[in-house]
């Protein structure tokens, strides 16, 4: 996910950092906040060519990964086809929508990270899907429902500038809460992928963090559904 709490602190399914990489983890979390915060600050061409730069590295370990798993010339073109259009899709939608929306979308995802994260550490209790991802749990997922639609809410009443509550309003904490299974969805792909090609990480371009994938995988698909909603109403 991406600057996760990941999308830079823990995702939910995520050990603890060893006190000897919490270090590294901190210094690569700062340094991929400074370059995505520069680049939103920027705007225009500067965020976008940042956005294709992480969908190209996306892509890329998403090949390794398809590459690991196939076995025949045409699965494995399915797979870089099928990985393409996804990514492309995100892509798009992280260009296209205004920043004040992208900012949005970024927040719900990490959002959806650290309730996840903290609400799965604190309550545990039953797992999502065990085979895929043992550490994520249903609390975790109600966790990070409920934090990414209060951010939601806090989005939309910071852009309408109306203190009082409002049925756009709950349509706005319902939104947030959807994007955070949204997110959850493009975690357990990833996870999903990796158990079949056993690997941990989908690459170790990040000091501490694994790789680009790894950090974006909640935001991919938040940003395709986001795309929808916008165009409902931009």
């Amino acid at each position: 996910m991406i600057l996760q709490t990941g999308s830079v602190a823990l995702g939910e399914g995520e050990a603890p950092a060893k006190e000897s990489d919490l270090g590294v983890r901190v210094a690569s979390a700062v340094v991929m906040m400074a370059i995505a915060g520069t680049a939103l600050w920027l705007g225009g061409f500067w965020w976008k060519a940042f956005a294709v730069l992480i969908g190209l590295a996306c892509f890329g370990e998403f090949t390794r990964l398809v590459m690991a798993i196939t076995n025949t010339a045409i699965s494995t073109a399915l797979g870089l086809i099928g990985g393409a259009i996804y990514i492309g899709l995100a892509v798009f939608g992280l260009t296209q929508m205004p920043i004040q929306v992208v900012l949005g979308i970024v927040a719900v995802v990490i959002a959806t990270d650290t309730g996840a994260y903290f609400s799965g550490r604190a309550i545990g209790g039953p797992k999502i899907a065990p085979s895929i991802s043992p550490s994520k749990t249903w609390a975790g997922l109600i966790g990070g429902m409920t934090a990414a639609g209060l951010v939601s809410f806090a989005f939309f009443y910071s852009n309408v500038g109306d203190g009082a509550f409002s049925l756009m309003g709950a349509v706005a904490l319902l939104i947030g809460a959807m994007l955070a299974v949204v997110a959850q969805t493009g975690d357990f792909f990833e996870s999903w992928l990796k158990r079949r090609a056993g690997v941990k990480d989908s690459s170790n371009l990040i000091p501490g963090h694994g790789g680009v994938f790894d950090r974006f995988d909640g935001l991919l698909p938040v940003s395709i559904a986001s795309i929808g909603l916008w165009a409902i109403h931009p």
